[in-house]
Parts: structure tokens; sequence; C-alpha cells
């Protein structure tokens, strides 16, 4: 930490604690000391250190910050701190020491379980909810409060989202979360549950105010610790400034929700810098993550459902525009999604074109086949919400959804990066390979090629 960085800390009302040399122990216990004693404001200890201390040859050189020193240098080192030369030493306080912790924990852990057993005996259904969250096992009969949509119906899937988050609280009530200041647009309150404060931990919704970086890591502090379900919403364009957290996740392969909302260029007037394109092949570049993007309201419930289930991190990117929700067979959704890719549409007899699509593109796809179909191309649609759900199936759902030797289109409001490995050679993909512009949503995705006109149009080129 510089002093520049020291003297903001103070302006926002912290108690910084200036240690002038490292090694100076009794110092730095002091400060430790008096930062402990500081109960009206956060304490920063800084402590001006060098690089590779005692290091004769290399200490405050920045070769040391990446590289080891070297048997030779490791050895004056040590020689220099009058410490035992040899290879591999632990002193024999250290070494004490650490043993006690064996038979403290042990002590500990006794402690722990006779009060825990107590109480089990006491509030046995208490105990027996404890177990269940800290074992990530869902209450039964959760999926029962899901909502379901009727076709004809117009709903943003981040509307859609909060209904599904209202509706399922009060069976899940581990489920915990909020917004990086963005609340009321990403549609994350909990109402009815209060939120978490200074002191109060009995609401269930958080405000993370406008970081998301930090969003991202409370979320899988909360995650690791365990007996949570953390959320976290923010518009998708701005998943970037949480990347690193999100890589950790699902390097950890922790138990998280992103509400990622604005999926497109449907956001409208906010323009190109607000306009995500490159963000869902980013985040379907993270291994271990989940990335979902729901065509309508009832395919975001079962979106949930399946992040819900799942044990690793899922993002879910939903549209600030309504959709129509699609009319579809019973069931079709719930079959479906937890594949990663379905029919929504098919034709009599065998396909002439195949048309890929996830969430506002689909409803563009079906009215594109309506056409087509019109003009007696056989077209089949199929809703893409999960490449990786999508991946995990069998070969034989693979290649029975998507048969080889038939024309493939793919429309998605971003850039075609990836695309390819499901178009194939001769097919087409129909995305977004630039930024976006400032118009109305709507306007804004036909003028770049979102629409049913256009998708018609290509297919018949390629069809020829």
């Amino acid at each position: 930490f510089t002093e520049d960085v020291g003297r903001r800390f103070e302006a926002y009302g912290w108690e910084i604690l200036r240690v002038g040399d490292a090694n100076d122990l009794d110092a730095v216990d002091k400060a430790i000391s008096k930062a402990k004693a500081n109960e009206d404001a956060p304490s920063l200890i800084m402590i001006r250190s060098s690089i590779a201390c005692g290091s004769p040859n290399l200490e405050g050189c920045e070769k040391s910050h990446g590289s080891p020193l070297g048997s030779e240098e490791t050895r004056l080192t040590k020689e220099n701190l009058d410490w035992p030369t040899e290879e591999f030493h632990v002193p024999s306080e250290a070494m004490d020491q650490m043993r006690k912790a064996v038979a403290g924990g042990r002590d500990l852990e006794a402690d722990w379980n006779g009060l825990f057993n107590d109480y089990r005996e006491r509030y046995p259904e208490l105990a027996g909810e404890y177990l269940r969250v800290m074992e990530s096992r869902l209450p039964e009969g959760w999926e029962d409060e899901l909502p379901s949509f009727s076709p004809g119906d117009k709903v943003a899937t981040r509307s859609a989202s909060g209904t599904v988050l209202g509706s399922i609280a009060n069976r899940i009530w581990e489920l915990t979360g909020g917004s990086a200041d963005l609340a009321p647009s990403n549609q994350t309150y909990i109402k009815g549950f209060g939120d978490i404060g200074k002191g109060d931990f009995s609401g269930r919704n958080l405000h993370f105010g406008v970081r998301e970086h930090g969003m991202g890591a409370i979320m899988n502090g909360m995650a690791r610790h365990g007996g949570l379900i953390p959320y976290g919403g923010t518009f998708l364009v701005f998943s970037d400034y949480m990347r690193p957290a999100i890589r950790m996740a699902a390097l950890m392969g922790l138990h998280v929700v992103y509400v990622f909302t604005h999926d497109s260029l449907g956001v409208g007037e906010d323009g190109p810098t607000h306009q995500p394109v490159e963000h869902l092949a980013a985040l379907r570049s993270v291994p271990g993550l989940v990335v979902i993007r729901p065509a309508d309201a009832n395919e975001t419930a079962e979106a949930w459902k399946v992040a819900l289930k799942l044990d690793c991190p899922v993002a879910l990117a939903l549209s600030r525009q309504k959709l129509p929700v699609l009319d579809l067979e019973s069931g079709a959704v719930s079959r479906g999604l937890p594949m990663g890719a379905y029919m929504v549409t098919d034709t009599q007899g065998d396909p002439d074109l195949l048309v890929l699509a996830t969430g506002s593109e689909v409803a563009v796809a079906v009215e594109a086949a309506r056409r087509l179909e019109a003009e007696g191309i056989k077209t089949r649609v199929v809703s893409m919400p999960s490449w990786e759900l999508f991946e995990e199936q069998g070969s034989d759902y693979r290649k029975k959804l998507l048969p080889e030797g038939v024309k493939k289109i793919s429309i998605e409001a971003g850039v075609t990066l990836g695309w390819d490995r499901y178009v194939g050679d001769n097919g087409l993909a129909i995305g977004i390979d630039r930024f976006g512009l400032s118009a109305p949503g709507g306007t804004a995705l036909r003028e770049m090629g979102m629409s049913a006109e256009n998708i018609v149009s290509r297919a018949q080129e390629l069809l020829k």
C-alpha cells in the first residue's frame, strides 16, 4: 500500500497504523493490539517491507518476486538471518505450538459435538434443517412452488426470474443474495424478507454495492462456508468486472448463481458500452461454469430449477425486453432444458434446415421457420439454452437432435465464436461480430440482423 492509498482510507474513517520496518516485531505487535482495541472504526496496518528481506544479493530486487533465490543465495540468506543452513528446518518452538493445535482441535470438536447432540435432542426439527442446508440438500417439494407462464403473454426473462425467486423463497430459505446496486433492474430483491445489515442478519437481501468483483468474492465465501446458496445480480456486460471471482468459483466448484440481466443489444439506448456482445462467449470459455440463456419465462423457471440442483456455479443470462412465452407441448421445457437443447418446433418428415437459437432469438427463429415452411422449406427450430449441459448428453441424443447432413443456421445476439461446432463447415452462424449501436432495443437488434426476415433471406441463400 502506498501513502496515497493510506490517506484515502483515512478519509473514509479508517484508523491507519504505520509500521516503518517489517523487522520491528515489537512495533508490529503494538499495532495489532491497538487495532484490536479500536471498537469504533476499522483499522489498516501499513507495514513497510522489503522484497527478499535478508537476501544479501537480491533484497529489493524484482528478480526475487517470481523466481526462487537458488540454493547458494538461500544458504547465504539463512546465514545472514542466523538460521540453520540445513535444507529443511522447523524450530522446536514452532513444532510444539503446531502440535498443540491437534489436541486443542480435538477438544473443541468434542465440545461442539456435545452441544449439537444436546440441541438435536431438544430441537430435532431445527437440527434437521441445519443438517439439511449444511449437507446441501434442497427441501422436499420445493419444485411445486415454481411458477408457470401462459403462452401468448410477454414477459422479460429478468422479470420471470424475479417471480421465481419470490415463489421459492419460502421453501428454500438458504437462498440468499442481492445485486451490485441494480436490484430493481435485475429483479433480485426478495420481497417480504428484509435486508441484511450491520448487526441485523434476519433478512435475506444483500446490498453488495457498486462492486461486482467484491460481490463475486463475497458469494464465494458464503458458498465455501456452506449452509447458504448465494446469488448475485448485475448487467451481463459487467460480468467482466467479476471475472476473477467467477473463475475462482468455477475452479473450486462452488454453488453460486449469477443473475446477469440486460443480456444483449435489447438494452437499447445505453449504447455499445452497455450492450454485451462478447460476454456469452467469454463465460462459456470458463471450465466448470454452466451458462444458461433461457428463451422465455418458462425456460427461466426451469433454468432456476436446474441451477439450484447443480453443484457448480451457474450463470443465467436474462433479457431486459419482454419476450413472448412460447406455445410448446406440455412438459417440453422441463424435459428439454436440463438436456441443454431441445426441439421447439419440428416439421413433417426429415428437415431441410435446422435453426439453432438461444434467449430472445428463439422466438425470432420460430417466426422465421413459419415463413420458411410456407415456402416449402422443412425447418426445425432448436432452443439451445446451455452449451455446457448439451455437451454432457450422450452422442445419440446430440446426433438425433442435430442430425448430420442437414444444413444448419445459428442465431444469437452475440459474437459467433464457437457456433461452428454446431452448424458445421457448411452451415451459417448469424450473430454480432462487432460492437452494438445506440438505438431502441428492438431497432438495434433488427439493424444487426436479429430478425426473421434476415434468417429467411440467409437460409434461402444457404440452401441454394
